[in-house]
């Protein structure tokens, strides 16, 4: 019973780092300008992305008898605050975006990481986990090389 607990909690736990992203993505693209289309549709994906990396894990949540969690980590909604104040200083422009989202890419690695570290999490449900934080991996990736280039 212990391991089923923790399991979901841990599944939970990347449940709300996932609504996070999707949350700062929605938050981003509205931050965008007209010109640029192409982070509004990159955008996009990501938040797709999250949709269904969020669906698998709320499928093994529920297959645990748990109820599944629905909202946002509480770092996350401190940190899209946080991004609304910055934006008043720095403005919406591109370069502000696109740190903006690798520091929340890299947030989203950070929680992966300790999910995979956490000894209580089943074997068939780390395979899981494995593969979205490879997936989100290149998803970081490839902001950091979109705000690298930008500079």
């Amino acid at each position: 019973m212990k391991t089923t607990a923790a399991n979901a909690e841990i599944l939970n736990d990347l449940i709300e780092i996932n609504n996070d992203r999707i949350a700062g993505y929605e938050k981003a693209r509205e931050e965008l300008k007209d010109g640029d289309a192409d982070l509004k549709s990159l955008f996009l994906n990501m938040i797709e992305e999250s949709q269904k990396y969020k669906m698998a894990l709320a499928t093994e949540v529920a297959a645990l008898g748990t109820d599944i969690e629905t909202g946002t980590t509480n770092s996350g909604k401190i940190y899209r605050g946080w991004m609304d104040f910055k934006a008043i200083f720095t403005g919406h422009d591109r370069q502000t975006v696109l740190n903006n989202c690798e520091f929340g890419e890299d947030a989203a690695q950070k929680a992966y990481k300790m999910a995979l570290e956490d000894e209580d999490l089943s074997a068939n449900l780390r395979e899981l986990v494995s593969d979205q934080k490879a997936s989100l991996r290149r998803s970081h990736d490839e902001i950091k090389g979109l705000r690298d280039a930008n500079k």
